[in-house]
């Protein structure tokens, strides 16, 4: 490959070295040049030379065609399934709004990201069984109705539970979202409010490093996946964790961010890249990243762009650029696109506007999804991310694709359903077609055949959610006899009275390894202190450094196999471990007894949105607000004083809230 550079001194010699490389790439491999680069790197900053630095890669997909997985199934039947579930994923929402135009629902963004589910349900996402304890995946809000569709398929859901999507009440309806409390056999994870479900992906698979470092549950070879929007990565609790996932080496977590380059009103960054912004967030963090954004259509183009102007292009356009080009069609992409470049635009001259427009995006792409997936799953010692590039409304045509309004779209009219039925080929006549009927082959048709036997292969179906867990044995109250007495002129703080019946937990024989004391860099605060030796505070390196108090009789231990969550300044962090924590039961067959103490104040306020998502998710567990009420501290201001915590813990229905004040109440 030649390049073309105005600002380069000696292009002979720059070429000299690009010759190298790619010599030492055929011969000796991608590892030999790593080592390679790696070497040059060091003796060029040893030498003072002010190396540059972009956490950025080119433009175009991580994996090179010639190292993509081979795809294994059959793409064809695949294909077929995925659009019947397309369509009645649409069909539900239209449906449901010809009833009531204030039920609302969403087409667009499961119409960006179908096949990026299908791969993961056909291939790799396995169902709890008595081989394997099955992933953990969390889905995107917005999407529910094609993960209905796809159950309905399935068998596990009927065509009167589709006809009252989001309208639940009665029992017989689905809801409309991940709501765990409104159907607590199918959904794993409450998602929405969108940023909720990338954060508590972090802490679930982190809990799941703990509970196997510690020895409580074999969790090795699963995998939590989280599905979530390139604009919802917006929010503070999606990327405020990310290092986290890095520090601690969750190569058990993958991210997949569709990234349809949309959200509601508009684009995510129409005069910039979503897709490099966030790579560059998550490669800088200590991320593996791939990227997946254009599909097996643009391969032959790639390959003859010998001088590299193709790839230029793809870098200069902007996302504002790129959803024209999909939403205004080929004709359109021929001109402002590879017409931007006369050469480019000759290299296209023998395809039609037809096939310029049919040129895939990556996110639509199985082959390519499934290559990413595969790749990622056997990554080892870095969390991955995929960032797929998709077209949102994808399948819509004039209805939204592409389009600004697309992600408010309830409606289509008759001619944008006969569009979308021939373009995925779903068998409905002209008459039928404006009902938008529910299409559902014959039971022993190969189209269900192959969707049970994919999942039989996995283990069994997805989403679901298991409810029990053997019971823990709760030590007799006779163990906190000393707290039941009258303390006579010893005084003794509500806060101390709670440490010690936590140690005397945790102690306990039968339970204590199940006690999960979590805390937000307040442990001192609360005279927890005594507890980082006895039980020691978890760290998946274990301690690497002699502890400055080691000479201490309650120095801070750190130890791979600690009991301790301690989450440092970060209450939101906090709150997601005790709810994976909480969810333990239903997630890994095992009943955990997690209690986060944290400054009172500093409670139900800031993580609000979290509680109420414990709340969902039906959470099992105490939250102990330290140091609570109006003269507490009084010497720290009313920031630090709180009188109202109990009033916030009352507007969640299943959380019950208690304000002891003596020792015994506690016990």
């Amino acid at each position: 490959m030649t390049i073309d550079n105005d600002s380069d001194l000696d292009p002979q010699e720059t070429q000299e070295w690009l010759e190298a490389l790619e010599a030492v790439l055929e011969e000796e491999g991608l590892q030999r040049a790593h080592d390679l680069l790696g070497a040059l790197q060091d003796k060029a900053r040893a030498a003072g030379v002010h190396m540059p630095y972009s956490a950025n890669t080119p433009y175009i997909n991580t994996i090179p065609v010639d190292q993509e997985e081979y795809t294994p199934g059959d793409p064809g039947m695949e294909w077929r399934i995925r659009s019947l579930i397309r369509w009645n994923a649409l069909a539900m929402v239209i449906k449901s709004n010809r009833v009531t135009s204030e039920l609302g629902g969403h087409i667009a963004s499961f119409a960006s990201s179908a096949t990026l589910y299908d791969v993961g349900f056909n291939h790799f996402w396995h169902a709890p069984n008595d081989q394997h304890g099955g992933d953990l995946v969390f889905i995107q809000g917005h999407s529910a109705p094609g993960i209905y569709a796809r159950a309905y398929l399935e068998g596990r859901l009927t065509e009167q539970q589709l006809d009252n999507f989001r309208q639940e009440v009665d029992g017989n309806g689905l809801s409309s979202y991940p709501h765990p409390w409104l159907m607590p056999d199918f959904w794993q994870f409450p998602t929405v409010s969108m940023g909720l479900g990338p954060i508590q992906a972090i802490y679930q698979a982190r809990f799941m490093k703990y509970l196997h470092n510690r020895g409580l549950v074999n969790t090795e070879g699963r995998k939590v996946w989280c599905f979530c929007g390139d604009g919802e990565m917006d929010e503070p609790e999606s990327l405020g964790a990310i290092a986290l996932a890095a520090r601690e080496n969750l190569d058990n977590l993958i991210f997949v961010i569709n990234c349809n380059l949309q959200r509601l009103d508009g684009p995510v960054r129409g005069s910039g890249k979503i897709i490099q912004e966030l790579e560059g967030d998550f490669r800088g963090t200590g991320w593996n990243v791939i990227k997946v954004l254009w599909g097996s259509y643009w391969d032959p183009l790639l390959a003859a762009d010998k001088k590299g102007l193709l790839r230029k292009l793809m870098e200069e356009c902007v996302d504002g650029e790129y959803q024209n080009f999909k939403a205004k069609g080929g004709a359109y992409t021929r001109e402002h696109f590879f017409g931007k470049y006369a050469e480019l635009k000759q290299m296209v001259s023998h395809l039609s506007d037809e096939d310029i427009w049919r040129l895939n995006r990556g996110g639509h792409d199985p082959h390519k999804i499934y290559a990413a997936y595969a790749q990622a799953t056997k990554h080892q010692g870095q969390p991955t991310v995929i960032l797929a590039k998709t077209v949102k409304g994808y399948g819509m045509g004039v209805a939204g694709e592409g389009k600004n309004i697309t992600h408010s779209q309830k409606k289509m009219g008759e001619q944008a359903l006969k569009d979308f039925r021939d373009r995925f080929h779903i068998p409905i006549s002209d008459d039928q077609l404006y009902a938008a009927p529910f299409f559902k082959p014959a039971e022993d048709s190969p189209e269900i055949q192959y969707l049970k036997a994919r999942r039989a292969a996995l283990g069994g179906y997805l989403p679901q959610r298991r409810r029990t867990a053997p019971p823990l044995q709760a030590p007799a109250l006779a163990s906190f006899d000393a707290l039941l007495q009258d303390t006579g002129e010893r005084d003794m703080s509500t806060t101390m009275a709670f440490v010690r019946i936590l140690t005397q937990l945790a102690r306990d024989k039968a339970m204590g390894r199940y006690v999960v004391p979590i805390v937000a860099d307040e442990a001192r605060t609360f005279g927890m202190e005594g507890m980082f030796r006895q039980i020691g505070i978890y760290s998946p390196r274990g301690q690497l450094y002699e502890p400055q108090d080691a000479d201490q009789l309650m120095f801070y231990k750190e130890d791979k196999k600690g009991q301790i969550l301690q989450e440092g300044i970060n209450e939101a962090g906090a709150m997601s471990s005790w709810i994976a924590a909480g969810t333990a039961y239903a997630n890994h067959g095992v009943n955990m007894v997690p209690f986060y103490i944290y400054y009172s104040m500093f409670g139900f306020q800031r993580i609000g949105d979290l509680a109420w998502a414990a709340g969902d998710i039906q959470a099992r567990g105490f939250l102990i607000g330290g140091t609570s009420g109006r003269t507490t501290l009084a010497g720290e201001g009313l920031q630090h004083q709180d009188g109202h915590s109990q009033i916030f813990a009352q507007f969640i229905p299943n959380c019950v809230s208690y304000d002891p004040t003596f020792a015994y109440e506690l016990a």
